[in-house]
């Protein structure tokens, strides 16, 4: 299914499809939305039990009583697909009793298919992966396009715009240290925290406290996902600004 919708998204990829704004800096286009059908369908057709809560559907409140529930994010970094750029995927988790249990990345544009089952370890292009053993903070690479002064001792590394592959890059030991200090929502992060937490990374909120799935607000504020041996240091580097934010 991952793979049929990365094809379908793939195939659309750099030609002239039509997109717009949801709200101000929140782009969408048409292969979002048709992304979005194929996988309701087939998903759903797999486990009709199972709740819905998708980026590019009207949110509905049964899923709260459902224990099983698909989270998905058709296209996860729309902004680099709509400007032909290859940092972006099909973002597919099943989440049960509030905890990711399968996720599966589907990123066409990069020949990458990362995959997780809760339990069973984790996946690139079916060879095992597993985060780094970095214990040292200062030096951890981050896939991001500018730091602050504050943060001058850590190393940029490739930035996609899907969160869902920079997150998927610590799970493979491409970097060290992905943090977010925003509120954000559970369907852009839920397969790729189960990725990254099955190749052995850590994986909190921005304020160092378990993530939970399925919520009503279906929203989190950040993701921190790191190396085992710099998480602590980590949360302790960003603790004043992740409380100061998330009021």
């Amino acid at each position: 299914m991952a793979a049929e919708a990365g094809a379908l998204a793939l195939a659309k990829w750099r030609t002239d499809f039509a997109r717009w704004e949801k709200s101000p800096n929140n782009p969408v286009c048409e292969v979002d939305l048709e992304v979005n059908t194929l996988l309701r369908v087939r998903l759903e057709a797999l486990l009709p039990d199972a709740g819905w809560l998708s980026e590019e559907t009207v949110d509905n409140p049964d899923r709260l009583s459902r224990s099983r529930v698909w989270v998905v994010d058709p296209i996860d970094g729309t902004r680099d697909y709509i400007r032909g750029r290859p940092g972006w995927a099909i973002s597919i988790a099943l989440v049960e009793d509030g905890r990711p249990v399968i996720g599966v990345l589907d990123a066409p544009a990069r020949k990458e298919v990362w995959r997780a089952t809760a339990g069973q370890g984790a996946t690139l292009n079916g060879a095992a992966i597993h985060a780094g053993d970095r214990s040292e903070f200062s030096g951890a690479r981050v896939p991001t396009d500018a730091l602050p002064k504050i943060d001058s001792d850590l190393v940029l590394v490739e930035k996609p715009n899907s969160i869902a592959l920079r997150i998927a890059m610590v799970a493979s030991d491409r970097a060290d240290l992905v943090a977010t200090l925003r509120w954000g929502h559970e369907w852009d992060i839920a397969a790729a925290i189960l990725i990254a937490a099955e190749a052995g990374a850590s994986v909190t909120d921005a304020l160092g406290q378990p993530l939970a799935f399925n919520t009503p607000s279906a929203q989190a504020f950040g993701v921190l996902a790191t190396t085992p041996g710099i998480h602590t240091a980590a949360v302790e580097r960003l603790r004043e600004r992740a409380e100061r934010l998330s009021k």
